[in-house]
């Protein structure tokens, strides 16, 4: 019993540490932060996994108190509040043996919960909205860069072109804050999943893994769901009812990515062994930069999810 206490203490502090150089990476290394702050989970929850949730806790807890010190208190609360409840629900998730679909569903709605939390904790805090202050910063460097165009004697029609286009997207952006939420949580819930399943694989834990790409099926309720986003923007726009446009309009771009991702299923399962996995995720990523494309590849998606292509390609090859 002592050994294994040793053992959980050193494991924890080295993780601890670990946490702490990520945050560090994450608060002033441009680029590589970026990155860095998606896997700071990782240690938290490798350590829940293999001693239990109360040394992952223990190991929050020390790890926030240090980076408060060596960072800044709100940095530190932020990270903490905002990224360590979905690690600890994944490592729940690995302990339990949950299915993958089942594990990253709740990991993803702690994610949201816990991102919410802090941002509110912050405003709370500071009195400053951080969806207003992302917004300004993005603000500011428009700006820098309509000032710069007009120093290099760009036609004022095209700059004033440009400002339009801006105060669109802006506006737009600030409507989809909620989506972008749910995406930056699934984003750092799968990147977790896939690299803690990984490492903790080749540790010797026989854990769930995602079904193949091939498989994927999302739910036909994503099918319904942007329908009603359809007419939801509709009544929301010619009614000026803003509440109901912006949820509208958040539906609609969820269901359209989940359409995406369902259309690039369908084609894995398509070109499987016909062409090489490579040349398949370049074309991916030929389609997804090309907006039409991506597009009708969402359609075919979301369509997908009720007349279920895959399962007629297969009973005619049968």
């Amino acid at each position: 019993m002592a050994d294994i206490k040793i053992k959980s203490m050193t494991e924890s502090s080295l993780l601890v540490a670990i946490t702490v150089i990520v945050a560090l990476v994450g608060v002033y290394i441009p680029l590589l932060g970026e990155v860095a702050i998606l896997i700071w989970p990782l240690p938290i929850l490798i350590l829940e996994v293999r001693h239990g949730l109360k040394w992952a806790l223990l190991s929050v807890l020390a790890a926030g108190i240090i980076m408060a010190i060596l960072i800044e208190p709100m940095s530190a609360i932020r990270l903490v509040l905002g990224f360590a409840p979905p690690a600890i629900a994944l490592g729940y998730g690995f302990r339990r043996a949950l299915p993958a679909g089942q594990n990253l569903l709740i990991s993803l709605v702690t994610a949201v919960i816990s991102m919410l939390l802090a941002l509110g904790l912050f405003l709370a805090i500071t009195g400053i909205n951080p969806f207003n202050m992302e917004l300004e910063m993005m603000e500011d460097t428009f700006n820098s860069s309509i000032s710069a165009y007009e120093a290099m004697g760009v036609p004022a029609d095209k700059v004033a072109e440009m400002k339009d286009n801006f105060g669109q997207a802006f506006k737009l952006v600030g409507m989809l804050m909620p989506l972008i939420i749910i995406c930056s949580g699934l984003i750092t819930t799968l990147i977790n999943y896939v690299m803690g399943r990984k490492v903790l694989t080749h540790l010797g834990y026989n854990l769930p893994k995602l079904p193949p790409l091939d498989q994927w099926r999302l739910p036909v309720a994503l099918f319904y769901l942007f329908g009603f986003s359809l007419v939801g923007i509709y009544w929301g726009e010619s009614r000026n009812i803003s509440l109901l446009t912006q949820i509208s309009y958040n539906a609609f771009f969820l269901t359209t990515c989940t359409g995406f991702v369902q259309g690039v299923a369908i084609l894995s399962s398509l070109l499987r062994n016909k062409i090489s996995r490579w040349m398949f995720w370049i074309i991916i990523g030929f389609i997804f930069i090309n907006g039409l494309l991506a597009q009708l590849l969402a359609f075919v998606g979301l369509f997908d999810m009720i007349f279920d292509y895959r399962k007629r390609f297969s009973a005619r090859r049968n």
